[in-house]
């Protein structure tokens, strides 16, 4: 198994609402990142989030971009995320197939934190021949 640490900039921005889209409906955003540290590149996505009082779900996809491991490529993410009275949970998993270029054939997930308002990254992976 293969590491990968570092840190990445955010922004997001709310995206319209479908015309049939009632009160209730999920929020939509548009994701931007830039990645620095093991990975060196750029993400986009789209995120749809919900908050009921104290809970929550959000789910995304994002396409990531960059040199992984000395290889220039790209590879898909699939976020999901829970929140139940405070408690949280998630799982961000790079989707099979999806690796293109140097990363073709990638597996792993990706692991989020954030500190301070600092966004980082730990990503786990396997690359063909591992």
């Amino acid at each position: 198994m293969r590491h990968a640490v570092g840190s990445f900039e955010i922004k997001m921005i709310p995206a319209e609402a479908r015309p049939d889209a009632g009160p209730d409906a999920p929020g939509r955003m548009l994701l931007t990142k830039r990645y620095v540290g093991d990975l060196q590149g750029s993400g986009e996505g789209e995120m749809l989030a919900m908050r009921i009082e104290q809970s929550g779900a959000y789910v995304a996809m994002e396409r990531i971009r960059g040199k992984l491991d000395g290889r220039d490529g790209a590879f898909t993410v699939v976020h999901r995320g829970i929140m139940d009275a405070g408690a949280h949970e998630l799982s961000i998993t790079i989707v099979p197939g999806s690796g293109a270029g140097g990363l073709t054939g990638i597996s792993g997930i990706y692991h989020l934190t954030i500190e301070n308002g600092v966004h980082r990254y730990a990503i786990e992976y396997r690359l063909p021949g591992d």
